[in-house]
């Protein structure tokens, strides 16, 4: 496979066949990511995607999930991505669901009948990253989108038959806008209404821009019982139809796993034992991105 650079993938797409189209992500000017810093916005050509189907045709015959990389492939226009989903399905038949990172400008680009082919064509899932309901927190990390784009944006993904998959960060408002940020997250997760929440704790990474605000001062981070009262909150604030929210990625003190809203209850009662002690938090030198 022709990988370029560092690779990157949803924690649930750890099986999956890993097929690179793009190159770094369209946006890359959020203040906590350096993800794609190193890299410039590229879609790579079609002979070599498709050297690559070929080879994961030929090496890959039992993996059912082909997650395609890097930051953003839904923003690939529909010209270039049409061919190689139709590639994908004709070389590998057995790839049950196609995964793609997608942002509101690369949702925004396709029509609603496009999203909906983009399901016929074996797009399953779509993972977006909202990391706060909080429209001040948004423009202060420089997402690019509004609260109200998000829901839009998200719904849309749904009506189109793709699973939604958000990611929120905990933490990312800083100690003084903790809970407006959880609040509002709780809100615009409730109108988006996705099939699964992931949130993760923030984790300062050098090289970016909220890591020297960290560094000069000027943000602080939430300690961790604060960022456990913070992620409580969040899951108070949302009301899921039928939705799996989990925080039980590598940079959360606490582990948690609820469908909403049947385990709601269950999920505070948790988090509330852990804010007494007990429960022990996941140690800091375990945290990891």
């Amino acid at each position: 496979m022709h990988y370029d650079g560092m690779i990157i993938r949803p924690p649930s797409e750890a099986d999956s066949i890993l097929l690179q189209v793009t190159l770094g992500c369209s946006h890359n000017k959020c203040t906590f990511c350096g993800t794609f810093r190193d890299k410039r916005f590229t879609i790579k050509k079609e002979d070599i995607i498709f050297q690559d189907i070929e080879y994961a045709r030929a090496h890959f015959p039992r993996q059912k999930r082909l997650f395609i990389c890097d930051g953003d492939a839904m923003i690939v226009p529909m010209r270039r991505l049409r061919p190689i989903l139709e590639r994908i399905r004709d070389r590998m038949p057995w790839v049950e669901r196609v995964g793609v990172y997608a942002n509101t400008k690369g949702i925004g680009m396709k029509t609603d009948e496009e999203l909906a082919e983009l399901h016929d064509l074996g797009v399953g899932i779509a993972y977006m990253g909202l990391e706060s309901g909080d429209d001040q927190v948004l423009a202060d990390i420089r997402k690019g989108a509004t609260a109200d784009k998000m829901i839009r944006m998200g719904r849309r993904v749904k009506q189109g038959g793709i699973a939604l998959s958000v990611t929120v960060l905990v933490g990312l408002a800083g100690k003084e806008r903790s809970l407006v940020h959880a609040k509002e997250t709780g809100r615009v997760l409730s109108e988006m209404d996705p099939d699964y929440v992931g949130a993760l704790s923030l984790m300062l990474i050098p090289g970016t821009e909220l890591h020297a605000d960290h560094q000069a001062g000027r943000f602080q981070l939430p300690s961790p019982e604060e960022m456990l009262a913070e992620l409580g909150q969040m899951i108070a604030s949302t009301h899921l139809s039928d939705g799996l929210f989990h925080a039980n990625h590598a940079s959360n003190y606490l582990p948690i796993r609820a469908r909403l809203p049947r385990d709601k209850e269950k999920t505070l009662e948790q988090i509330a034992r852990a804010l007494s002690g007990k429960i022990k938090l996941k140690p800091e030198f375990m945290r990891a991105l």
